[in-house]
């Protein structure tokens, strides 16, 4: 006899960073995936790996009278983390709830805490302490050590690495293989940019790059 599926999902967002969330989505057992939904309508009623791309945002309204518990959101970040935290404050509104993933070969310390709809990508590494925030993508291999706090809608793109004790502000932007040095702070929306070796403060909003890391102007999202 068929199980029928306890949590209902809907993916806001059908690129790249999609893909990587259905493959974990496809090993947790009591989730169904309903569709997607995607802001571009040259992609409504085609699929992503086999999952429906429904329309756009507008149907949110509508999902939970279709049996839609959850969400997570499939829009990854390259810069400006602000469209995924207003997709997540747009589902919840509509009623869903946030969907935290994390795949089955992320190593995730038992003391540590990881807030709703979070998402933790392969082989990443979340120690001890550490405290992540609501809506935070910890890409594929990106290492947060003890005691880090991460705030609520950033990323920490693929191969950063965190040593202890740092905190990232709400909305930043860890660029790929970025690595930040013990006991910095990384103020909310600010970018650290792909290579950056991050040695001092980053003030809120402000972009850095290069090794050591430099101020290089402010975001603006």
């Amino acid at each position: 006899m068929t199980t029928r599926p306890s949590i209902r999902c809907v993916l806001l967002g059908g690129g790249g960073h999609a893909k990587v969330l259905l493959d974990i989505l496809a090993k947790m057992p009591g989730v169904a995936v309903h569709g997607i939904l995607d802001g571009d309508p040259c992609k409504w009623g085609s699929d992503l790996l086999g999952s429906p791309i429904l329309g756009g945002d507008d149907l949110l309204d509508s999902l939970t009278a279709q049996g839609v518990t959850h969400f997570a959101v499939g829009l990854g970040s390259v810069k400006d983390c602000g469209p995924r935290r207003r997709l997540f404050e747009r589902a919840g509104a509509a009623a869903l709830k946030p969907l935290t993933l994390v795949h089955l070969s992320a190593v995730v310390s038992p003391c540590a805490v990881v807030g709703d709809g979070s998402q933790l990508l392969p082989g990443c590494i979340v120690n001890a302490s550490a405290v992540i925030g609501r809506n935070v993508i910890v890409n594929t291999r990106a290492v947060v050590e003890h005691d880090c706090i991460i705030g609520d809608h950033s990323h920490i793109a693929s191969g950063a690495v965190l040593a202890s004790t740092v905190t990232v502000g709400e909305g930043a932007h860890i660029g790929a293989g970025a690595v930040i040095r013990q006991c910095i702070t990384v103020g909310a929306g600010a970018v650290v940019g792909a290579g950056a070796a991050v040695v001092n403060d980053v003030s809120p909003g402000t972009v850095v790059g290069g090794v050591p890391a430099r101020p290089l102007g402010n975001h603006r999202p």
